[in-house]
């Protein structure tokens, strides 16, 4: 059967706060959206790290950035800034961060992030 669906970031089904950060998260269907706002000094190995622990993230990250800036290093050495208008692929094994002192907003599509990025059960 088909369908339309429609959400709003507005009235999530889920948000989760950790350390500076909001992950606010839509389900459609079983395509997780994200919307994530991350303050100055966040980054993975200081506000997720401590919650999952491992030496780097591994979910798989679908998305673009809307506002501010981040980076994501690789464990292969990769690293990569993305800003404003930015498409993004960033593959499990890297770290990541904001970059300068503007909060990042981003939206993440059908992405392991948007289904477990912060999420405690």
């Amino acid at each position: 059967m088909s369908t339309v669906m429609k959400k709003s970031f507005d009235n999530p089904d889920e948000v989760r706060a950790p350390d500076k950060a909001k992950v606010s998260v839509c389900d459609l269907g079983g395509i997780a959206a994200a919307k994530l706002v991350l303050q100055p000094g966040w980054s993975w190995e200081t506000c997720v790290k401590p919650m999952v622990g491992g030496e780097s993230c591994q979910a798989k990250h679908v998305g673009t950035v809307i506002s501010g800036q981040m980076a994501a290093k690789h464990n292969n050495g990769t690293e990569q800034v993305f800003g404003p208008g930015d498409v993004y692929v960033i593959e499990p094994g890297h770290n990541g961060w904001v970059v300068g002192d503007e909060e990042v907003v981003a939206f993440e599509f059908n992405s392991t992030a948007a289904q477990t990025y912060a999420k405690t059960d």
